[in-house]
C-alpha cells in the first residue's frame, strides 16, 4: 500500500464520488452553522422545495453578532436581532440541535464544538465560516465553506470541494518560558507570509507542537487560513483522547473502544510524501505581536519593526501605507508604545486555557486605569469554568470585568468595536484595517502580552512580570 498523509487517509476516507477533472464530492460528518451565513442558505433549501438531508448532523449556535452584556434582554440591534430569531425559527422547522442565548451550551461555534466532544479524530467538519480550521487540532479535515456550500451540505450532507495539496510544518525543541501556541502560530505567519500556505492542507508536526495541550491546537489549527491554508491538522494522540473521553457527545463504553482502536491509527505514514514541508526551532520563539494590517506582519516582542533595508522592495508602498494606518515608524520598537483597549476572546483564545493564562499574570496586580478590558469567555461552559475555578474572582479583584460569550470585538458586528485611532492589544486572529471598528488599531497577541498590556498600560513583555 502506499503510503499516505494524514489528510489523505482523513480525506480519502469521505470520498463518495471523484469528479474527474472536477472536484470531489465529499461526506461531512459534523456540519456547524450559526446566524450570520446560514440564513440565505434555507431560503435557498425552500426556493427549491428541499429538507435538511440529515439534520442530527448538524448543530447550531448563535455567536458572531450577539450582544455580550444583557442577553436576557432583546437585542438591540435590527438586524442582529433579526438574524438570531431566523437561526431559531430554521432550526426548529428543520429539527436542528439549537444552542440559543442563554443556553448552557451557547458559545462561539469553534468552541462549543470541541469541549462538547461533537468534534473528533477522523472527522470530516464544516462550516460557513473561515475559522473551522480549528477543529483540525484534533485530527479532523475542517474547513470553511461559502453559504452556497452550507445550502449543498444542509441538502445532501455532502460538499463538493477540489482536494488541496499537502504542506507539513515541523517545529521542534522546547518553547521558551512564556511562549505561548498564540507565539508559535504568529511566528509560522510572519515567516511564511499571509500566502505561504495558500492551496494546501497543513499538518503540524514536531515536538514543540506535541507538547501543547488541545487547547493550544486549536490556537494553531485556527490561523492556518491566515497564511493562506485551506485548514490545518495535528495528529491525535494521548492528549486528544484524553480531552475528548468523557465530554457530552463522545464515544462512550463499547463505542469508545471501537472509537478509539480507529483514532490510533490516525498518523501520517513514516514514508507519506508531502508537496511542502518546512521546518522550523522551537527555542527562535519569543511573545509576538503584529505591528501591521495582516497577520503576518509579526516580530518578536523585543524586536523591532523592519526597516526599509529589510523590506522587499516592491513591497514597501504597501507597508508604508500599512504602517501609516497603525501610526507606527520604520524600524520603531514596539516595547513602550501606549496601549487603550485590550481584548481576550474570540475562537482563537477564548477557552478556559486562555483565561487562565490571563488569570496568572494579573494576580495580585492591578488594570491600568488607561485600559479599557473586555474579558469574552468562548462559550458558557468555558464561563462557568473559570467561575468555578476563582479566574473570575482574581479578574474582578484586578479591576476587570467578565463579559458574556461571543465573538464580540474579533470582528465588531456587536457593540464591541474599539473607537477610531485607538491601539487594541486582541488576542483574536486578525489585524486588517477597521476589523475590530472603523479606524481601530489592532495588534494580534497571546493572552500573556495582553495581559501584560493591560495591567502596565504600555506593550510590555509579559516574561517581565513572571
Amino acid at each position: 500500500m502506499e503510503p499516505k498523509t494524514l489528510f489523505d487517509k482523513v480525506w480519502d476516507a469521505h470520498v463518495v464520488e471523484e469528479i474527474e477533472g472536477g472536484p470531489s464530492v465529499l461526506y461531512i460528518d459534523k456540519h456547524l452553522i450559526h446566524e450570520v451565513t446560514s440564513p440565505q442558505a434555507f431560503t435557498g433549501l425552500e426556493q427549491r422545495g428541499l429538507k435538511v438531508f440529515r439534520p442530527e448532523k448538524t448543530i447550531a449556535t448563535p455567536d458572531h453578532n450577539i450582544p455580550t452584556e444583557n442577553q436576557h434582554l432583546t437585542i438591540k440591534d435590527e438586524l442582529s436581532r433579526k438574524q438570531v430569531e431566523t437561526l431559531t425559527a430554521n432550526c426548529k422547522k428543520n429539527n436542528i440541535s439549537l444552542y440559543g442565548l442563554l443556553h448552557p451550551y451557547n458559545g462561539i461555534v469553534h468552541v462549543v464544538g470541541p469541549e462538547l466532544g461533537h468534534t473528533q479524530p477522523g472527522m470530516t467538519v464544516v462550516c460557513g465560516d473561515s475559522h473551522t480550521s480549528t477543529h483540525g487540532a484534533f485530527g479532523a479535515v475542517a474547513f470553511g465553506i461559502g453559504t452556497s456550500e452550507v445550502e449543498m451540505v444542509l441538502a445532501t450532507q455532502c460538499v463538493l470541494q477540489p482536494k488541496p495539496k499537502k504542506m507539513r510544518i515541523t517545529i521542534d525543541g522546547d518553547l521558551q518560558k512564556g511562549v505561548t501556541a498564540k507565539d508559535l502560530t504568529l511566528y509560522v505567519i510572519s515567516q511564511l507570509g499571509t500566502g505561504g500556505a495558500t492551496g494546501y492542507f497543513v499538518e503540524y508536526a514536531g515536538s514543540a507542537v506535541r507538547s501543547l495541550s488541545m487547547e493550544g491546537r486549536m490556537t494553531v489549527c485556527n490561523m492556518s487560513i491566515e497564511m493562506g491554508a485551506r485548514g490545518g491538522m495535528i495528529a491525535p494522540d494521548e492528549v486528544t483522547f484524553e480531552y475528548v473521553k468523557g465530554r457530552e457527545f463522545a464515544p462512550k463504553g463499547k463505542d469508545w473502544d471501537t472509537a478509539l482502536a480507529k483514532w490510533e491509527e490516525l498518523k501520517s505514514d513514516e514514508a507519506a510524501v508531502f508537496d511542502r514541508e518546512y521546518n522550523f526551532k522551537a527555542s527562535d520563539i519569543e511573545p509576538m505581536l503584529t505591528y501591521g494590517t495582516n497577520p503576518g506582519m509579526g516580530t518578536g516582542i523585543t524586536g523591532n519593526i523592519p526597516n526599509a533595508e529589510n523590506v522587499v522592495a516592491t513591497e514597501l508602498p504597501s507597508f508604508k501605507k500599512s504602517l501609516e494606518y497603525m501610526g507606527f515608524g520604520l524600524g520603531d520598537k514596539l516595547i513602550g508604545k501606549k496601549v487603550d483597549y485590550v481584548f481576550v476572546g474570540s475562537c482563537t483564545n477564548g477557552r478556559i486555557e486562555d483565561l487562565r493564562m490571563l488569570a496568572s499574570v494579573v494576580k495580585g496586580r492591578k488594570k491600568a486605569d488607561s485600559v479599557t478590558a473586555w474579558i469574552v469567555p468562548g462559550s458558557k461552559q468555558v464561563e462557568k469554568q473559570a467561575q468555578q475555578e476563582g479566574l473570575i474572582e482574581i479578574l474582578e479583584e484586578a479591576g476587570f470585568k467578565l463579559r458574556q460569550p461571543g465573538c464580540s470585538a474579533c470582528l465588531a458586528m456587536n457593540d464591541d468595536k474599539i473607537p477610531a485611532g485607538k491601539y487594541s492589544v486582541s488576542t483574536s486572529n486578525r489585524n486588517f484595517e477597521g476589523r475590530q471598528g472603523p479606524g481601530a488599531r489592532t495588534l494580534l497577541a497571546s493572552p500573556l502580552t495582553a495581559a501584560a498590556a493591560a495591567v502596565t498600560g504600555v506593550i510590555t513583555d509579559p516574561r517581565d512580570l513572571f
